[in-house]
């Protein structure tokens, strides 16, 4: 990789119109994944939520959101620039997720995925496993519906 290396960082509400581009440019409208801004700005200042941006030198070129709650944790989005995806970028995000979710004492990590979706080899590398499906969750532009799949995986310790 050229350039300034990347960095993984807290972010906060400050950061909601990168997390938007990004959002918007690295989820397809055809499978219905994607939040809204006000779902977003909503959750965000709540106990328990952060948000982790993969920077390349100034520019934001990923993110993840994500909480916990009585120790287990959730991953609710995780999106990488479409320009900058198979560099690693979402492995250090999710790498950052696990790590930080541990240090706010989850044992137990969760996230959902639409079934196809190519972050799946991502998950299951790092351990997750399917443990639920919910039918018909997401609803893509053309009224096609997608399952989604629920993950987890225990933190050893």
């Amino acid at each position: 990789m050229n350039g300034p290396a990347i960095t993984i960082a807290e972010g906060g509400p400050a950061d909601l119109d990168a997390v938007m581009r990004i959002m918007e440019d690295s989820f397809d409208p055809a499978y219905g994944e994607a939040w809204t801004g006000p779902q977003c700005a909503g959750l965000m200042p709540m106990p328990g939520v952060w948000l982790s941006l993969a920077r390349d030198g100034e520019q934001v070129v990923g993110f993840s959101l994500s909480r916990v709650i009585a120790g287990e944790a959730e991953l609710l989005l995780l999106a990488v620039k479409r320009g900058s995806q198979s560099k690693g970028i979402g492995k250090r995000l999710l790498e950052r997720f696990n790590v930080s979710a541990e240090a706010r004492g989850a044992r137990r990590l969760h996230l959902e995925v639409r079934d196809g979706n190519k972050a799946l080899k991502l998950y299951e590398k790092a351990g997750f496993s399917e443990v639920g499906r919910r039918r018909n969750y997401y609803t893509g532009r053309d009224g096609q519906v997608y399952d989604a799949l629920t993950l987890a995986r225990t933190i050893a310790g």
